[in-house]
């Protein structure tokens, strides 16, 4: 709970949007919607007025539009900004560039069937989460926090099974911090899944960005896909993604279902559904920046059945959320800063029951 109401600008050129918004936030006793500005010249000068904690930023807006308007609060004033972008693959790959400049986080502006009355909690426990988050300057990866050389992409001395697997879920700061560890892992590593909290084709942008970057496939999943050493599927946005043993591969199960934590995809799913595959022995599981719990519980079973675990340490983490659950519950068998994952993971493949990765200690 934050010790004082939160105050909110809105920046939207829809008055519809603007009026939803606020009346969806004037519900929260947490929350004060200090004013609505219909485009980034207005902004401007009611961010001076009236000092606002976070804003929720539109990114396509007359005179100027969202993204480079953030740019220059990035520079001159930074503060929480939550982008609420249109479902579109155009508004999708606005909204990835919105975050690696430094937004805290998109969500999906309602439109035809996706009534308001599904973002407004979102909203709000995005809202929430800004009090007690990390900032960091404009453009650059969550690791720079730790302030750490890039690791080089090292050829690797052992081959997968196709038992073996890597599993990582994130929300909230994640597509940042799945950029800085996945961008940074060599080809050869067992076969990847992801569950990131991200709203409809929002996922398919993100899996693109990381396709163009990485060293292997990176691809949004689709039911049925064969996971496989050299590919990483990312989760489809509203829907889970689940794993299957058959016969000599794990197959991606791509469902709907009731959300869980609030969210669909949900990283417990895909932990829970890894474990009764019976992945266990042969699994690398790590949760990553995020808020709430999701991910926890399957985390905790996964390390129950043989797996290596770990969280993101709270340094490094935007929203130390989903990373402190998992510690807490013995979910996380070690906690690792941002920019030592991707060497943890490598060293986990090359050396699973040698040489140890470098100590990694609880917090006091």
């Amino acid at each position: 709970m934050p010790s004082r109401p939160i105050r909110v600008l809105i920046v939207d050129d829809s008055a519809v949007v603007r009026k939803l918004v606020s009346d969806a936030l004037r519900a929260d006793p947490d929350i004060v919607v200090v004013g609505t500005a219909a485009d980034p010249y207005a902004a401007r000068d009611k961010i001076q007025e009236l000092n606002p904690d976070v804003l929720t930023l539109d990114l396509e807006m007359p005179r100027m539009d969202g993204l480079t308007f953030l740019r220059i609060i990035m520079e001159q004033r930074p503060l929480p900004v939550i982008i609420l972008s249109s479902l579109t693959p155009h508004g999708s790959t606005c909204a990835l560039e919105a975050l690696r400049l430094g937004a805290f986080d998109v969500l999906a502006k309602p439109s035809g069937s996706y009534s308001f009355g599904d973002l407004g909690p979102q909203l709000i426990a995005c809202l929430k989460a800004t009090a007690g988050a990390r900032m960091r300057p404009a453009g650059l990866p969550v690791a720079a926090v730790a302030a750490a050389a890039p690791l080089p992409r090292r050829p690797l001395t052992r081959a997968c099974t196709a038992r073996q697997v890597i599993l990582l879920g994130a929300s909230t700061g994640g597509t940042e911090a799945l950029y800085e560890v996945l961008t940074h892992l060599p080809a050869g590593l067992p076969g990847i899944a992801i569950v990131q909290h991200i709203p409809p084709v929002f996922s398919k942008a993100f899996a693109d960005r990381l396709n163009t970057r990485c060293a292997f496939e990176v691809r949004e999943a689709v039911d049925g896909d064969r996971l496989a050493p050299g590919l990483a599927l990312i989760a489809p946005g509203n829907f889970h993604l689940l794993l299957q043993w058959q016969t000599d591969h794990y197959a991606a199960r791509v469902v709907d279902g009731p959300p869980v934590w609030h969210q669909r995809p949900a990283v417990d799913l895909l932990f829970k559904s890894a474990a009764d595959a019976g992945a266990g022995p042969y699994a690398l599981a790590g949760i990553f920046t995020g808020m709430g719990r999701d991910g926890a519980e399957g985390l905790l079973r996964l390390r129950q059945k043989g797996a290596t675990t770990f969280a993101q340490d709270e340094a490094t983490s935007v929203v130390y959320g989903m990373p402190r659950a998992a510690w807490e519950n013995g979910g996380a068998s070690k906690q690792v800063p941002l920019d030592r994952a991707a060497d943890f993971i490598v060293r986990h493949h090359e050396h699973p029951a040698g040489r140890p990765a470098p100590a990694f200690s609880p917090p006091a």
